[in-house]
């Protein structure tokens, strides 16, 4: 199956949204419903550019389990092997590769639908698919010209509604990234030049750029439509309604990334501000949320995205939109974007269409964030995933039920009176949880999860056990199923870092383990056999998707008295953490070890009451299969305590 060559590609696509005709789009149509909760799905997040192109074969199978061969012409892509593949790249090209185009296709996305049901994956979440300024290297697509159409690097707006459509059969939900803050780089400054953020200064424009780069040739200062009928469909912005002058701040780029109002009115580097409505611009309002929400209105721009977007969930049936850059927006326009996605959807059958948010700036701010706007979810909280990823590696303490202290990641999941949170419910069902992703923010070195060191490696079947049978919405970035070791080990330079997260699992021309021609999709591969089972029991047993979590007290010996909650000595914390998740009567206790070296046995504290002295609990999956089905007694100690067996950088659980 060939890649898409951007100038092939014709499809219909509206100039102006006002020629949609939107009852005609859902007339007469059944949606696909929205899941009971969000805590029962499993997520997948893949870089559409850097997923796949569909000329591999070898190493999985189609929709139907048929092995996909090789194919004279089309599938010329064999599958990675370890020994012989990695590291034979050149590295100055192949990291040269990844600041472009590599050539991942809908098309391509749509034939391993198989691959992710089988891994378990219940709703992908797709990088922005929409066209991006002519000519540019916005392969991420945060680069927004049309936001009608599909990139032509991608395929066509009727291959997306295909793929959602083939998704839908197998039982798969979509989710997709969508930008309201910014578009792309889609007008030129006066003179063409790189202008920055200046107390509120509005600088001069010369006009829409034809392509990347241009100096603005397409006349600005015109009502919409004025720009002619030659700048499409590759210059200006599009749909015609956001052609206005009005619809860009035009403060130049941000330089103070939390100088209020600066981090919500500048371009997000080179992409253009987009104006949501009018706001309060005082800095002694910045804590105000309330406030700002009431007095803010909205802008003929931000009613036009809504109409975008709900447009999208009618044309290919959405399932919901990770929202970028929320940070950068006022609260009043994020609330007034989710009111009017959920309540169309809502007139979809679509009654829980998600919306999760990436928002930075802390895990308190997230959460005043959530609740004033409306938004589902959040992602992209800083301690978050540092506190995951680090406790796995045994460098942070899992935190402790008996201080107030929030230190630890299992005390952002218990009942939060620092923070408000009425229930201890509230963090699992509002909070996306990964341990890699695209972008990494704060973090001026960019690595996965397992590309800092051998040990880190070793260690990912405890970080997926913890991910996926935790509390919070699970995702998956690519690639960590394949043990992706993407790593910026430059001591100097960090540009471009966020390319070594972003290697191809195609292959290409930017592979994994520093290769080219190669492709990842392994369903032989020990971690993906790893999560397959591991997804398998969390979808049989509801208290592994929405119970409530609890860090348990872990003993060497047994003895009363000799119970106590794991934490960091000197700095380092190579030993067992284990969490009960407690649900309608039913308990199932987890366990990673944090040591890569020893085979842990140790005492572990479990309910009293759903599991009294006398009875039994068993093995219901180990990193160790031989494990698996050993019955052990509960012991009268501590109330009630087990002694459990978790392998070296394992993960157990026990029922």
């Amino acid at each position: 199956m060939a890649s898409h060559s951007p100038d092939t590609i014709t499809s219909f696509v509206e100039r102006r949204l006002s020629d949609i005709d939107f009852k005609a789009l859902t007339e007469n149509r059944s949606f696909y419903p929205s899941p009971a909760s969000w805590s029962d799905e499993v997520l997948y997040f893949l870089f559409l550019d850097r997923f796949s192109d569909g000329r591999e074969s070898g190493g999985f199978a189609d929709m139907e389990g048929n092995p996909v061969v090789a194919e004279a012409g089309k599938r010329m892509t064999p599958l990675f092997n370890l020994q012989s593949d990695s590291s034979t790249a050149d590295r100055d090209s192949w990291f040269e590769a990844g600041k472009h185009w590599c050539g991942g296709t809908i098309a391509g996305m749509k034939e391993k639908l198989g691959y992710l049901q089988r891994l378990g994956i219940t709703a992908i979440w797709v990088s922005p698919v929409f066209r991006q300024v002519t000519g540019s290297n916005d392969y991420h697509g945060y680069g927004i010209q049309n936001f009608l159409d599909v990139d032509p690097h991608f395929g066509t707006r009727e291959e997306l509604r295909d793929f959602v459509k083939a998704a839908h059969d197998a039982g798969i939900r979509v989710i997709l990234d969508i930008i309201i803050n910014h578009a792309g780089d889609v007008f030129a400054y006066e003179g063409n030049y790189r202008y920055f953020y200046a107390d509120g200064q509005q600088w001069p424009v010369n006009g829409y750029r034809r392509f990347s780069g241009e100096t603005g040739t397409i006349p600005f200062d015109g009502a919409s439509g004025s720009v002619g009928i030659d700048a499409w469909p590759d210059g200006a912005v599009w749909p015609e309604e956001l052609q206005s002058p009005l619809t860009w701040t035009c403060h130049g780029e941000i330089r103070g990334w939390d100088s209020f109002p600066e981090f919500l009115d500048g371009d997000f580097c080179t992409l253009k501000d987009i104006h949501l409505g009018d706001a309060l611009k005082d800095p002694e309002a910045r804590g105000d949320i309330e406030r700002r929400i009431r007095e803010f209105k909205v802008s003929p721009a931000l009613r036009t995205l809504g109409d975008v977007y709900r447009f999208w969930i009618a044309f290919a049936d959405i399932d919901g939109y990770r929202l970028d850059t929320v940070k950068h927006m006022e609260p009043g326009a994020v609330r007034y974007f989710a009111r009017t996605i959920h309540e169309y959807a809502e007139s979809l059958g679509k009654e829980n269409f998600t919306i999760i948010g990436e928002i930075t700036g802390g895990r308190a701010y997230a959460a005043t964030i959530l609740d004033t706007t409306g938004l589902d979810a959040a992602l992209g909280i800083d301690d978050i995933p540092d506190k995951l990823e680090f406790l796995v590696k045994g460098w942070r303490s899992p935190g402790n039920p008996e201080t107030l202290d929030q230190e630890g990641y299992f005390d952002l999941f218990r009942n939060s009176i620092l923070d408000n949170r009425q229930s201890h419910q509230w963090y699992a069902k509002h909070i996306v949880t990964m341990l890699d992703d695209h972008d990494q923010v704060g973090v001026r070195h960019k690595f996965r999860f397992a590309g800092d060191d051998e040990r880190s490696a070793g260690l990912l079947p405890a970080a997926l056990g913890l991910n996926l049978a935790s509390a919070g919405v699970p995702c998956i970035y690519y690639g960590t199923e394949q043990a992706f070791n993407g790593c910026d080990n430059r001591q100097d330079d960090d540009s471009y870092s966020d390319v070594f997260l972003r290697e191809c699992m195609f292959g290409g021309p930017f592979g994994s383990f520093q290769s080219t021609g190669k492709h990842f999709f392994n369903e032989d591969h020990e971690v993906y056999r790893f999560v397959q089972g591991l997804l398998g029991v969390r979808r049989e047993h509801i208290e592994l998707r929405r119970g409530r979590q609890f860090l348990r007290q872990v003993s060497e010996t047994g003895r009363e008295g000799e119970f106590y909650y794991p934490q960091p000595v000197n700095g380092q914390l190579h030993w067992v953490i284990a969490w009960s998740r407690i649900f309608a009567g039913s308990e199932s206790l987890c366990a990673i070890n944090t040591d890569t070296e020893r085979d842990l046995e140790l005492w572990v504290v479990v309910d009293c009451i759903i599991h009294p002295p006398g009875s039994f609990m068993s093995c219901l999956f180990s990193s160790d299969s031989h494990e698996c089905q050993d019955r052990v007694p509960v012991a009268p100690v501590h109330g009630s305590a087990i002694r459990i067996r978790v392998p070296a950088a394992g993960f157990v659980v026990y029922r």
